[in-house]
């Protein structure tokens, strides 16, 4: 190796070792924010879900039949409730772990009680466009 570098600089291996370290800390802090955005993307496709499922019910009730409107609804707030739950799987089982972030993660309780709730809500809201008045 004395060779090669003759008349140059021998590089410094501690300098190129923490800039190793460096790059995998870097690649763990983007491998969990990239983790937090198909976090989101779930999140984001189940809310338009439930709006679009209850907007389903209300808009189309006088255009449509009475069972299509209602399947149209009912598979929209089921496949909403289905995007909250696979948030939380999706974030909670993302794979191989990466080497220690420096970025902070989504803490597990808040996962389980804000999609727990919302898919109580995506239920509460079936049940709503089932009981509720159809105007024809």
């Amino acid at each position: 190796m004395g060779q090669f570098y003759q008349g140059m600089e021998q590089p410094n291996l501690q300098h190129i070792e923490e800039k190793a370290d460096r790059r995998t800390e870097l690649a763990a802090d983007r491998t969990v924010l990239a983790a937090e955005r198909t976090y989101a993307a779930w999140m984001r496709t189940g809310f338009a879900a439930l709006a679009s499922g209850v907007g389903a019910r209300t808009l189309l009730s006088g255009v449509l039949g009475h069972w299509l409107v209602m399947g149209v609804a009912s598979i929209l707030i089921l496949f909403s409730a289905f995007c909250f739950g696979a948030a939380v799987w999706r974030e909670l089982f993302a794979g191989a772990p990466p080497p220690r972030p420096n970025v902070g993660r989504i803490p597990r309780s808040a996962l389980y009680f804000l999609n727990g709730f919302l898919a109580l809500v995506s239920l509460a809201s079936l049940i709503g466009i089932w009981i509720g008045p159809f105007h024809d």
